[in-house]
């Protein structure tokens, strides 16, 4: 289990399925598209994939493009966009929604299948894998005679420190 965060925001809703093995990194760092073919990362690809490295909260595209002009690097915001979106789509990246309809993105600190339990009010992630859920999903699929089934589990809550923060606010509150 390992835990991220992006303190400021809250998180409410997943959009990605998971889609981690339909491609996969070549041994010189390209990418391989599902017929097989190598595709090179780009100088821009590569940039953007160092700042996600670097990061461990989840972050907007356009924090991810203001961190790349920090660090001095010419990358369009489209090409920011696009980017994460091949990212997202194999699986290389965790994608969630905020409650005003942003897109958030971070790099998945695990590579098999797995869940996130998120804090509603600073981001906080702890990713886990859930054994019991994935036997429910497929009783519930098979129950309905769904094949092929794929899904996708985000769990909010509060964590304990804005549980803690939120209480000491209300104590400091009554006269």
């Amino acid at each position: 289990m390992s835990t991220r965060g992006a303190p400021g925001r809250r998180a409410t809703v997943a959009s990605v399925a998971d889609m981690a093995h339909s491609r996969a990194r070549s041994a010189d760092g390209g990418l391989t598209t599902p017929l097989g073919q190598v595709r090179h990362a780009t100088r821009q690809g590569q940039a953007i994939a160092r700042v996600l490295d670097d990061l461990v909260e989840f972050r907007t595209a356009q924090d991810i493009h203001a961190e790349l002009k920090r660090r001095g690097h010419r990358v369009g915001l489209t090409t920011v966009y696009r980017h994460l979106n091949l990212l997202a789509e194999r699986g290389s990246v965790d994608v969630l929604r905020t409650p005003s309809g942003e897109t958030i993105y971070r790099r998945c600190a695990v590579a098999s299948h797995h869940h996130h339990l998120i804090c509603r009010f600073c981001g906080r992630t702890v990713e886990f894998e859930g054994p019991e859920v994935e036997r429910w999903a497929e009783k519930v699929a098979r129950a309905a005679r769904f094949h092929d089934v794929s899904h996708t589990v985000e769990v909010f809550g509060t964590c304990d420190e804005c549980a803690t923060r939120t209480a000491d606010r209300r104590r400091a509150r009554r006269p």
